[in-house]
């Protein structure tokens, strides 16, 4: 009797601590579920690129003199081209001196927008002759390697600055004239030259040589572009 007592009087203790167990581990359940997610940090947009700035008149200039003596070395442009080339780019070179001039060495924006317009049309008559069919073939051989020697002299010359855009013309005006002669030369001698004709050829380049050597170290220079600031 006593023992079923003891038995009944337990039951309500273990279901009160069953229910409490029971009510904590809903509480702790509920609290987890509620909790906001964590949200991903926005991230930041991104900077636009900065805007490349144009090209000034002199940069623009010197440009071109780069893509002619590569054209010139690399055999892309013909004398003949190279010479018409820069007979513009002399043109060009001679306005903007006198625009400068008149405006106490400055360019107005619509002088500018002038010398743009008109490198626009120079860089797209280099590419023209650089990429047509036209091309200066080097033989193998004396007056071959030495024409070739020529036009490397004047290519570094423009790259350099040494040879301004009108001495460069008439350089290669002088050369357009040697290239003529040997071409009208081996046609009638059935691909060759004679010795008498070789002899000639030699002597034009000699003096063709010397004219190079001089207008590369007279106080004509073609004046380099600084970066801007």
């Amino acid at each position: 009797m006593k023992f079923t007592w003891m038995k009944w009087s337990a039951l309500p203790v273990a279901v009160l601590m069953a229910g409490s167990v029971a009510l904590a581990q809903d509480q702790s359940s509920s609290g987890s579920q509620q909790a906001p997610p964590a949200q991903a940090a926005t991230p930041a947009p991104e900077a636009a690129p900065a805007e490349k700035p144009k090209p000034t008149v002199a940069q623009r200039k010197e440009n071109q003199q780069d893509r002619i003596a590569n054209g010139v070395q690399s055999g892309q442009l013909t004398a003949g081209e190279t010479a018409k080339l820069e007979k513009k780019e002399a043109a060009i070179n001679k306005e903007t001196a006198a625009d400068r001039a008149a405006n106490g060495g400055k360019l107005t924006a619509s002088e500018k927008k002038q010398v743009n317009r008109q490198q626009n049309q120079a860089s797209k008559q280099i590419y023209a002759d650089k990429h047509n069919a036209n091309t200066a073939h080097y033989a193998n051989n004396k007056v071959g390697q030495r024409r070739e020697n020529q036009q490397d002299r004047i290519a570094q010359g423009v790259k350099s600055g040494q040879l301004t855009a009108g001495e460069t013309a008439k350089l290669e005006n002088q050369q357009k004239g040697i290239n003529k002669q040997v071409a009208a030369d081996r046609k009638a001698n059935g691909g060759t030259l004679t010795a008498s004709e070789k002899k000639q050829i030699n002597k034009e380049q000699n003096g063709a040589s010397k004219n190079i050597h001089n207008k590369k170290h007279n106080a004509k220079t073609q004046p380099q572009a600084q970066p801007k600031p």
